[in-house]
């Protein structure tokens, strides 16, 4: 994607999450990749659902290129990412209510429930607490990168990382939706029906619904 079309495609995906509830007042930050070193991510301070070209900068994995704006103070964490997964096309760090709910409770989240639920989930995993912006989360989330590609982000937030923003975005609808329905079951005293095993694993290898995740080694 070229610089245009990536600022375009995060100001969508921002308005996107601040009209369905995925994001909240200046709260959370996005990226996209332009290249096998080289990303672009919102400015310090923006509010995700009122992007425009001039929120956004142009960074690589050695830092920011010259520019007046001023990096996310989030941006070891999407560097990581990057640097670890080359197949990744885009980040989206926000705090959902249901999501950092999850985040911030002992909660198992189910991964067996239904078509979207198995794929999208297929991987999560939890990274300990460190402030906002830190080296040590930014380590932290590199050395959770490779295991998943939804990571709670203890008593802080959510990250989701996927090929692409539109699948980056479906995968954290798709989080905050099965956080939505444990919480929602556990009030109500419902038990979740789990699809087994067996049947997980071959949807996510047979059913050509979407190609199998190729998770690195």
């Amino acid at each position: 994607m070229d610089l245009n079309e990536t600022s375009k495609g995060l100001q969508a995906a921002g308005r996107y999450m601040l009209d369905n509830d995925l994001a909240w007042g200046n709260a959370g930050n996005i990226s996209a990749r332009l290249g096998p070193d080289r990303y672009l991510i919102t400015a310090s301070g923006t509010r995700l659902g009122e992007l425009d070209d001039g929120d956004f900068v142009d960074c690589s994995f050695n830092g920011p290129h010259s520019g007046s704006r001023k990096p996310s103070k989030e941006t070891p964490m999407h560097c990581a990412i990057y640097e670890q997964r080359p197949e990744i096309g885009a980040v989206l760090h926000a705090s959902p209510f249901y999501s950092t709910l999850v985040a911030c409770a002992e909660i198992q989240l189910p991964t067996d429930l239904f078509v979207e639920d198995m794929y999208y989930l297929e991987r999560v995993d939890h990274v300990d607490y460190f402030h906002p912006g830190s080296s040590e989360l930014g380590e932290a989330v590199r050395a959770k990168a490779g295991q998943a590609n939804i990571l709670l982000l203890d008593n802080h937030g959510v990250l989701v990382y996927d090929t692409s923003i539109r699948e980056a975005l479906m995968g954290l609808q798709t989080l905050e939706m099965v956080c939505r329905m444990a919480i929602t079951a556990r009030s109500a005293g419902l038990e979740l029906r789990s699809l087994p095993a067996s049947t997980v694993a071959g949807f996510l290898e047979y059913s050509g619904y979407r190609p199998r995740r190729e998770w690195p080694k």
